[in-house]
């Protein structure tokens, strides 16, 4: 072999070289800004030495179907079964696109009568007709997750769903206030567009089903020329749909507002003597001040 032949062999060897590195460098920064890597927005939920990380998208949908099921008073295996098929069927993204007709969280099809394109889209609906076919599914709780959610998917790979169990269980915990299941999201810095209460307050009734009674206090006018922060105030209650338990209602509604908060630009939440700030949102929960995150009641506080 020429001389010649050997450089021209290494420098052909060096450029796929330096190729792939650049391509591996690529990956990676797609890899940590989908999944929520350092320095990205994202949300963790953590629980017995267990921890699962989504996009700030991913939470913010799952903690609707999770609020959806548990407003009609379903068990936490519901939420599971329709956490861990949303995940398979969409990867918690609300997405426009699927197998032929397929559209939205669970990719339910209009020509098979779950509702128009609309609706299906809609992720409060779409989680909604998911559970009204799950619980017509006799004895789902007590069901293998991957046969109950096949009974309502008819997916052509019913085996795809069992591997999302683990962290469709966890993600659960933490979005229904279950003890030992902490739920927190580090957000974006503002981007100096103010929040809206009435927003808040209208969304909060909307996914709860009318099972929360979110109140707007403080506000109004301006402030050294910016708007003033607003409070929503959200009553915690026992009832049926947290298992009689107040304290369960509050984190989840904590957990709710806290995957929400990039999109309603929330500047704190404060729940029974721990706060959540945007500009320090990366250390997630703190211990509050005396008296500024009572027990019986979330307060939400919308960007200024």
């Amino acid at each position: 072999m020429s001389r010649i032949s050997v450089t021209r062999r290494g420098r052909l060897l060096r450029i796929v070289a330096a190729c792939a590195v650049l391509l591996a460098l690529i990956g990676y920064g797609v890899a940590q800004l989908v999944t929520g890597g350092p320095g990205a927005p994202h949300c963790v939920v953590q629980a017995d030495g267990q921890s699962y990380s989504l996009s700030p998208e991913q939470a913010g949908n799952a903690a609707t179907i999770s609020v959806v099921g548990t407003a009609r008073s379903l068990p936490d295996r519901a939420v599971t079964i329709a956490l861990a098929t949303a995940m398979q069927e969409s990867g918690l993204r609300n997405i426009h696109h699927g197998d032929r007709d397929s559209l939205g969280l669970f990719q339910q099809r209009p020509t098979q009568g779950w509702g128009t394109a609309a609706q299906i889209t809609d992720p409060v609906y779409s989680a909604g007709k998911f559970y009204d076919h799950l619980v017509q599914v006799p004895g789902y709780s007590r069901l293998p997750l991957t046969v109950a959610a096949q009974k309502v998917q008819r997916s052509g790979f019913p085996q795809a769903y069992a591997k999302h169990e683990p962290d469709a269980t966890l993600l659960a915990a933490g979005l229904t206030g279950r003890d030992g299941a902490s739920f927190s999201c580090a957000t974006s810095p503002p981007d100096g567009k103010h929040g809206d209460p009435a927003a808040v307050r209208t969304k909060l009734r909307r996914e709860f089903d009318g099972t929360v009674e979110p109140t707007v206090t403080g506000g109004g006018g301006r402030t050294n020329g910016a708007a003033a922060a607003r409070t929503v105030t959200v009553p915690v209650r026992g009832d049926g749909t947290a298992g009689g338990d107040p304290a369960r209602r509050g984190r989840q509604v904590a957990a709710w507002i806290m995957a929400h908060a990039g999109d309603l630009r929330i500047e704190s939440i404060a729940y029974d003597g721990r706060v959540w700030t945007s500009d320090k949102s990366r250390d997630g929960w703190r211990k509050a001040p005396a008296g500024s995150a009572p027990a019986t009641e979330v307060r939400i506080t919308t960007l200024p």
